[in-house]
């Protein structure tokens, strides 16, 4: 079987979700989209950055006493504005510590207030069935007034050279 990189054609998108975990048993995680040798095609540029919009509104918003189903409002609204609120298919993040997925879910219907200390990912996703998807994920840790991110590696668009 052909990977997927092989039988990539120029300008196609590849997500990228890369995670491990420390000596200490603690867990990593970090999604990036790349595209493949050139730019993609202006759809995928236009939602691209609706994605964009959308995490960096979610991490402006989280911070100690809004709840987590609340992060995830603040980026779904801005992709359903956009048009595209369909095609965000899963929550918005999840817990992570000694295991990569964990409580506090950001997530529709999870009320929990977020608290200074707790990690958890801010992953929205845009995803067009057959074609082609995108997601932004960062882990951040709850500060006493806000959020600090803990993945450094850029969020804008980068194109793979061959």
């Amino acid at each position: 079987m052909a990977s997927p990189i092989a039988s990539s054609r120029l300008g196609d998108p590849v997500v990228t979700d890369i995670g491990g975990s420390t000596a200490d048993g603690y867990c990593s995680d970090s999604t990036r989209t790349y595209a493949v040798g050139a730019q993609p095609a202006t759809e995928f540029l236009e939602y691209y950055a609706v994605l964009y919009e959308a995490q960096h509104a979610q991490c402006d918003y989280a911070r100690p006493g809004v709840t987590a189903e609340s992060v995830d409002r603040v980026g779904r609204a801005i992709i359903a504005d956009a048009g595209y609120g369909q095609y965000f298919l899963h929550r918005t993040g999840h817990g992570i510590g000694l295991e990569t997925h964990e409580e506090p879910y950001i997530v529709d219907g999870n009320t929990l207030a977020l608290e200074p200390g707790m990690a958890f990912s801010i992953e929205p996703g845009i995803y067009l069935a057959g074609r082609h998807g995108a997601r932004i994920e960062d882990i951040v840790v709850t500060t006493v007034d806000g959020i600090e991110r803990l993945n450094t590696t850029t969020r804008e668009l980068t194109v793979l050279e061959g």
